[in-house]
Parts: structure tokens; C-alpha cells; sequence
């Protein structure tokens, strides 16, 4: 059974979300703040956080960084702003995903669904095989770059395994949303995928300007070299 840890302070809202996730299956948490938000987070085992954005004590973007200070797990950014550069800075900070009140929970429990399907992608037992210096270890969800150990989040991880098992071959921002993160039009900005690429670049390329692992080829995609 899944747990997923709900930070949200008004209280209708947690509830309602809280009695349709269990109505699924899920073990639910309720947290009314976000310093016991970040508290929860970091001290019991969640598959997921639904996290609002706009809390008491501690505002959603400073749990969102507290929590992947020490962990990789999925979350769910829940809140009425729409700008787009909030959906950046959700993203540039580890979000996984990004859903804008008010919500249909048909939608909620679909973005959820394909957060911890894609969290289980990376437990897949796989042997480790090295491209350019880089390790991709499915059993642990980890990433080693020459010896160093490279901490992403669930959608970083599944877009860089991705890239990986599929080296050689051109993929657009359309077909990326849709192939890795099952969402067509992901939170409707094309622009998520320049963003999740240039985060992945800056953890795993030596120098991040000239790419040597994740390439562009120009009016097309991103791909990763075949050759190893």
C-alpha cells in the first residue's frame, strides 16, 4: 500500500483528498503546515507528498527544498497560482509534477498514479552499464557519475534512464512528455522539458555548456550517443 503525505492547510480540502485516495487504496497523512510538512517528510517513509504551495510557518517552496536536501521522493506541487514562471521554479526546485487548483480528482489521482509508476520504473532490477563515465543502477534508483554518486529526483532519473535505453535515437519535447511522463502537454508548457534537461545537464555533464552526454540536435530533439 502506498503512503502519500498531504500538506495542505485548509482542512476541507486535505480531507476531501484524503477520504478519495483511501476510497483507492492509499494510506494516507495529513499534514496542516509546512514545518510539519517538512517534518513528516523527513522522518517517515512516504512513495509521495502532495504539497501545497501557499502554508502557514513554512511556504511550499521551502519544504519542496527541505525535503530534497534529503530525499528523492515524488511530489506534487497543489496550488491556485497558475504563472508560468511558478511552474519553473516548482521544477528548477525538484518537483515532479505541478497540478493548479481547483482540480477534478479523476486528474489528481491520474498525476499520482504516474508519479509512483514512474518512481517503481527506477526500482527495476537492471545491471549496471556505464556510458561516458556514467552509471545508471535501476535497483537502487541511482545515478554514479566517475565514482560520484548523483542525486535526482524520480522524473530526473526516469528521463535520464530514458535517454539512456533508447541511446542514438531523437526524441522531441512532444514525444518526451508523453513516452517518459505519460502526460500529453504536461502541465501545458513544452518549456518543462528544456527545463528538466538543462537540471539534468548541470548534475551529470562535466561542463554543462557544451554537453557531451545529453545532446540537442538542432529542430529535433534531445538524444543520448550510442556508443558507450
Amino acid at each position: 500500500m502506498s503512503r502519500i503525505l498531504i500538506v495542505e492547510d485548509e482542512r476541507a480540502i486535505a480531507d476531501i483528498v484524503a477520504f478519495n485516495l483511501k476510497r483507492e487504496g492509499y494510506e494516507t497523512v495529513i499534514a496542516p503546515d509546512g514545518g510539519e510538512g517538512l517534518r513528516l517528510s523527513l522522518a517517515e517513509e512516504f512513495d509521495l507528498v502532495l504539497l501545497d504551495v501557499m502554508l502557514p510557518v513554512m511556504d511550499g517552496w521551502a519544504v519542496l527544498g527541505g525535503i530534497r536536501e534529503k530525499k528523492t521522493t515524488p511530489v506534487i506541487m497543489l496550488t491556485a497560482r497558475e504563472e508560468e514562471m511558478d511552474k519553473v521554479r516548482g521544477l528548477e526546485l525538484g518537483a515532479d509534477d505541478y497540478i493548479t487548483k481547483p482540480f477534478s480528482m479523476n486528474e489528481l489521482k491520474a498525476r499520482i498514479k504516474a508519479n509512483l509508476r514512474r518512481a517503481a520504473f527506477g526500482q527495476a532490477p537492471a545491471a549496471p552499464a556505464p556510458v561516458k563515465g556514467l552509471v545508471i543502477d535501476r535497483s537502487l534508483m541511482q545515478v554514479v557519475k566517475d565514482g560520484r554518486t548523483i542525486d535526482l529526483s524520480a522524473r530526473e532519473f526516469a528521463l535520464l534512464a530514458f535517454l539512456y535505453d533508447h541511446r542514438g535515437s531523437v526524441f522531441s519535447r512532444e514525444q518526451l512528455l508523453e513516452q517518459v511522463w505519460e502526460f500529453d502537454g504536461f502541465l501545458g508548457e513544452l518549456r518543462v522539458v528544456d527545463v528538466m534537461i538543462r537540471r539534468l545537464r548541470e548534475k551529470v555533464e562535466d561542463d554543462p555548456g557544451s554537453p557531451v552526454l545529453i545532446r540537442t540536435r538542432r529542430g529535433a530533439g534531445y538524444y543520448m550517443e550510442a556508443e558507450a
